[in-house]
């Protein structure tokens, strides 16, 4: 017939279509791996996934085909007697036509969700095949933690896998004996011997694969989460895992019953085996546990319970690496006296008042250039060497924004083969400001001649299509010269050669654009570049690795590299903890009170490590892994399953080590994890008295997002000199805002090739007595949005200028509130910007906050915030005035001075000192004193005088 036939061609036409379009979708992803020199990965992945598919199709497929098939080859042939057999037997005749094509079809289509099912739990099944143990035993079972890491998670899924073809198959079968004659229900004659044992042995296999998955369900509670500990509690080890062991028996018992019940073709037997089943997971596995916790642990809860939370918490403490956390007292004071920060005058310089998530529009109007280059919302903060000084600076990647090209001049062309990259890394000096606006580096004199053009970066989300193509002249937008626009062609070796027509032609077909083999803009040597966020870069490498929110540019060896730091989690670690991995991130999970009470339990692990760092090229988008914690079990998995992935920590260059650093995600988990278990002792915790929580983030006000964490460069008291640090404080859980504890890890991994520094990763906990009252961040932001402090002679109160410079045409911003152990207190330091409200708008730093023992204090830079603070003399130099050396220190003479110099700066030196002195003296009222200052002020001020350049002289009226 011609309509069949054209469905026939139409069928082949569509059938030719999807095996084009897959075989360009695997060459393209193939090439793509293969440029980056992963192909051998992605095709043991690929060989992995198919295997599973393969074996899940089949393992779902040819059960239910040949229970259909069986339930046909074995009907019964009788003449129909009854209506009812009449019904059926005209049933079989309206099917008969189309037996065989869904006896075909519904095992096929089956086959393929359970392949895709299958293939689905790569990750699972590698981790099997590849995991080891641990060395560490769950105290409840005896077994190896790599047991639950690795093992159960690919039998549990196994169990269910098989338990839902056990399930199809049994109803397949049920439905076919039915129609054919095979089984007659109860009352209505015998069944059928074949159709008997047929269904009995599925079922005595499904009852056999639920007694298999009563014991994983025993073990499966060590990750039971209850209303005070995670795991099995007495509860569950005095009733629960006993009745697991007894259904698990009665199961299998169950499948000897359905097996005897063969030879009789009676249905009492399967009855009373489902039958018994059913009341004792009743009675045995829900009324008995319900009363032993009703009448046992309830009333003694405390003493019962006490050594199952001492497993909960030692275990999540080890699975989120915070059982070496070095607690200590700290019993802040209270009072200000003068010269209190000199003994931290080195940690002082290391205070950064430009804050990374309020100056991005700053970079943006300043350093832009073009309006199609941008920022990302939230800058980074790194470190570099700065004539010999170790800076802490705020660096933006100047990255290519397509939305911000004008109208007039997008098309394909432009927007995937002239706007093709970004230039150059944008930073400033993180303790400084001139003016109110970011004190630049130049990155070239700063850190040497280095590549700024940026193909690959986080605003890279197009793709691009780069070299000559068929034109002689380079058509690239690069850096702007001379109020031009300079043309550039990339030389790199990144993306793929697109050159040849076959490749063209896939490309074509996988992104549905003819423009790949019809624009002169692709030729010979062109190359595509797609995937281009460091991000998607590194999880199509590595999809096992959760990545960091933060990435971060730095200069490493001349080169522009992205790095992003990777985590293997679980949430198979038996009795920790789970949190959510996003709301962790996002800072709406801090605790695990907050954990409880937030809806985000979805993404939730109980094990985090940082276990890879990762560098991706902004030039060539090369993609290297590091393997950073060869003790993590699951790194170590993933390293065996796929051979060479990896680099090890020695092949790291010193450069590049001195940019890596501590991560902010895993300190983020792990603060949320010793909000709560830093009490370590079981009768403690259940007390419950000295919860903790993270603080609300103060600048984006009452949001109930969590404070982030921040850098800054500092010495914990029991440390001799400052360290760059992560830092983040705690307040009681409740309603007081006051500080309970403060957290900071060590982030500095040193310069030495190949080893990171001593001491990195080090986490310190400083905990306030509850009989201490120290402002938390909370208290310390209504300190100063309500102070009425005023700033050296003037009038105005903080109060006032804040409202003032909040109005009309102008909006305040408030900065990080950076808090530090310092002075035997908690110094807490906040930088005020300012912006347009309209027009031409970019935050500029106007005011610094200081704020000790509930006192406030502001200026225009962090010196004249301290001093005024610490009655005139912090005895630190803050360093944002332009001056280096702390007061606490001797400063350096400097070179090849005259005499005359030397005399002016003793002359100056003693007159600061002798209005020191007179006005201590009028203070106490010895005004003996205070004439005797006053003539040493005479004096000095006629020595400064003679010594300034062209000499002089002066008069002081004595009064």
């Amino acid at each position: 017939m011609p309509q069949a036939r054209l469905a026939k061609v139409l069928l082949a036409v569509a059938a030719v279509v999807v095996a084009v379009s897959l075989a360009a979708s695997l060459w393209t992803e193939s090439l793509w791996f293969g440029s980056l020199g992963y192909s051998g990965m992605w095709w043991s992945r690929l060989r992995t996934q198919v295997m599973l598919f393969v074996v899940g199709g089949l393992l779902t497929a040819v059960p239910v085909g040949v229970s259909l098939w069986l339930a046909h080859r074995t009907r019964p042939l009788t003449v129909p007697m009854t209506a009812g057999e009449h019904a059926l037997a005209q049933y079989r005749s309206a099917i008969e036509p189309f037996r065989r094509a869904t006896a075909i079809a519904l095992p096929s289509v089956l086959g393929i969700l359970g392949g895709l099912a299958a293939a689905a739990q790569w990750q699972t099944w590698m981790l099997w095949r590849n995991g080891s143990s641990t060395g560490v035993t769950d105290p409840e079972f005896g077994r190896d933690v790599g047991y639950y890491l690795f093992a159960l998670p690919w039998w549990s899924f196994l169990v269910g896998f098989l338990t839902v073809v056990a399930i199809a198959t049994l109803l397949a079968a049920l439905f076919a004996h039915y129609v054919y004659g095979g089984i007659v229900p109860p009352g209505r004659g015998r069944s059928s011997r074949a159709a008997f044992l047929h269904l009995a042995i599925i079922a005595a296999v499904l009852a056999l694969l639920r007694a298999w998955s009563y014991v994983l369900d025993a073990h499966g509670l060590t990750t039971r989460e209850g209303e005070v500990l995670t795991g099995v509690g007495y509860t569950g080890a005095h009733a629960i895992v006993p009745t697991k062991y007894i259904l698990a028996v009665a199961a299998a018992m169950c499948a000897g019953l359905f097996l005897a019940s063969v030879r009789s073709r009676s249905w009492r037997l399967p009855v009373i085996a489902v039958g018994t089943l059913v009341v004792l997971s009743v009675v045995v596995g829900s009324i008995y546990p319900a009363l032993v916790e009703t009448y046992k642990v309830s009333p003694s809860r405390n003493s019962l319970e006490e050594p199952y939370l001492q497993r909960n918490i030692d275990a999540t403490r080890a699975a989120y690496g915070v059982t070496d956390v070095k607690t200590s007292s700290y019993d802040a004071v209270s009072d200000v006296s003068s010269g209190q920060l000199r003994e931290d005058a080195d940690s002082i310089p290391g205070i950064r008042l430009l804050d990374p998530a309020v100056v991005s529009p700053t970079y943006q109007e300043l350093q832009a250039q073009q309006p199609y280059y941008t920022f990302h919302d939230e800058l980074d903060v790194d470190r570099y060497d700065v004539d010999g000084d170790m800076v802490d600076v705020v660096v933006g990647a100047r990255e290519l924004d397509l939305d911000k090209v004008p109208s007039d001049r997008r098309d394909w062309v432009n927007d995937h083969t002239v706007y093709t990259h970004g230039y150059g890394l944008v930073m400033a000096r993180g303790a400084q400001s001139r003016g109110g606006d970011p004190e630049w580096l130049n990155p070239t004199s700063a850190i040497g001649e280095y590549e700024p053009r940026i193909y690959f970066g986080e605003e890279m989300r197009h793709f691009s299509i780069v070299g000559q193509g068929d034109t002689s002249t380079p058509r690239e937008v690069d850096r702007p010269t001379g109020g031009e626009e300079s043309r550039y062609t990339y030389q790199g070796e990144g993306g793929v050669g697109i050159g040849s027509w076959p490749r063209q032609a896939a490309y074509a077909i996988t992104h549905r654009d003819l423009k790949f083999l019809l624009s002169d803009a692709v030729g010979g040597d062109s190359r595509l570049l797609e995937h281009r966020t460091p991000t998607e870069r590194v999880q199509r490498v590595a999809p096992w690795l959760t990545l960091d929110d933060d990435v971060y540019p730095t200069v490493v060896d001349g080169r522009i590299q992205w790095v992003v730091d990777g985590y293997t989690t679980s949430n198979d670690y038996p009795y920790s903890t789970a949190f959510s991995i996003s709301g962790v991130q996002s800072g709406q999970v801090s605790s695990v009170q907050t954990q409880r009470n937030s809806s985000l339990v979805g993404d939730r692990i109980n094990y985090m490590r940082n276990s890879v760092k990762a560098t991706v090229d902004a030039y060539d988008g090369t993609v290297r892994l590091y393997k950073w914690d060869d003790e993590d079990p699951i790194v170590n998995a993933w390293d065996k399953a796929f051979p060479g992935l990896l680099k090890s920590t020695q092949s790291i260059s010193g450069d590049l080590m001195s940019h890596l650093r501590y991560p902010e995600d895993i300190f983020r988990m792990q603060r949320a994890v010793l909000a709560d278990y830093h009490v370590t002792a079981a009768s403690d915790f259940r007390a419950g008295q000295d919860r903790w929580r993270v603080p609300d983030d103060p600048s984006r006000g009452d949001d109930g997002v969590a404070q982030p964490p921040y850098f800054l460069s500092l010495a914990m008291p029991d440390q001799r000199e400052p360290v760059w640090s992560l830092t983040s404080t705690y307040i009681p859980r409740g309603t007081r805002n006051v500080m309970a504890g403060y957290l900071s890890a060590d982030g500095d991994a040193g310069s030495t090739a190949g080893k990171p520094a001593d001491g990195y990763g080090d986490l310190r906990l400083l905990s306030v007595p509850r009989d201490t009252t120290v402002p938390g961040v909370g208290q310390v932001q209504n300190n100063i949005v309500s102070s009425t402090a005023t700033t050296g002679s003037g009038s105005q109160t903080l109060t006032d200028w804040i409202n003032n410079a909040n109005r009309g045409g102008s909006q305040v911003h408030f900065g990080n509130q950076l808090a530090l152990p310092v002075g035997e207190g908690f110094l807490h330091v906040e930088p005020i910007y300012v912006s347009s409200a309209s027009g031409t708008s970019y935050p500029q730093l106007r005011v610094v906050v200081a704020t000790f023992a509930g006192r406030v204090a502001w200026g225009q830079t962090l010196d004249a915030a301290l001093d005024e603070l610490f009655g005139g003399d912090a005895g630190v130099d803050g360093g944002d005035d332009g001056s280096k050396e702390p007061k606490g220190k001797e400063p350096a003479e400097p070179k090849n001075l005259t005499a005359d110099e030397k005399k002016l700066r003793e002359a100056i030196a003693g007159m600061q000192q002798a209005y020191k002195d007179s006005e201590e003296a009028l203070e106490k009222g010895d005004f003996t004193a205070y004439g005797e200052a006053q003539k040493e002020l005479k004096k000095y001020l006629e020595d400064a005088a003679e010594a300034q350049p062209g000499g002089g002289s002066a008069t002081l009226d004595e009064g």
